[in-house]
């Protein structure tokens, strides 16, 4: 871990990255991939790393997917409501309810966007992917950010991996599961962050 934080403080804090030099009109969007064993370390390494670039002078916004998940129903007043229900509902049922209270078009990406709407914020540290997942899918996060972004880079922790393959194009495997099928496979307009050189 170590390494993995002296690397992305090296990148996310040059002033080549945050002014986004070199992109030319690509939504500033990367994704740093690490093992889902290593959850635990990734977020203490995650804290330290907000803590240093801070110190450096980065002014930046860190949100929690998850965590911006239950205070957008905290605030619905829903939350109760669904713990109180979660017994009586069948899986698939509390899939279908999640699903549709995570919207990220109509709810989380207009909340997110809002929160990170700060001229003075020049950097966003997106984490919680996989405790969003199966309500919240990386592609629709991703698809949904695309359009409102974006004044600042923004980088999604990403607990699996992150591939660009000849004629399959780029794959994000949560967990390190196994590929969907080429038919459903989305376009992911963002940079692996593993591949950014300055």
């Amino acid at each position: 871990m170590a390494d993995a934080l002296e690397h992305l403080f090296k990148i996310l804090s040059h002033p080549d990255f945050l002014s986004m030099k070199g992109l030319t009109g690509e939504v500033p969007i990367f994704i740093h991939t690490y093992d889902p064993h290593d959850e635990d370390a990734v977020r203490r390494m995650v804290g330290s790393l907000v803590s240093r670039l801070r110190e450096h002078g980065v002014s930046l916004s860190i949100v929690d997917l998850f965590e911006l998940f239950i205070s957008h129903l905290e605030e619905e007043g829903r939350l109760e409501r669904i713990i109180e229900k979660e017994k009586s509902l069948s899986k698939q049922k509390l899939l279908e309810t999640l699903n549709n209270l995570a919207d990220p078009k109509e709810r989380l990406i207009p909340r997110l966007v809002q929160q990170i709407n700060d001229d003075s914020i020049k950097l966003t540290l997106l984490t919680g992917v996989g405790r969003v997942f199966p309500f919240l899918r990386t592609h629709t996060i991703l698809e949904s950010l695309q359009p409102a972004m974006m004044r600042h880079p923004v980088v999604m922790f990403f607990p699996g991996q992150y591939t660009q393959e000849d004629g399959i194009g780029s794959q994000l495997r949560l967990f390190g599961a196994v590929a969907n099928p080429p038919m459903y496979r989305p376009y992911y307009r963002a940079y692996n962050l593993e591949h950014y050189r300055l």
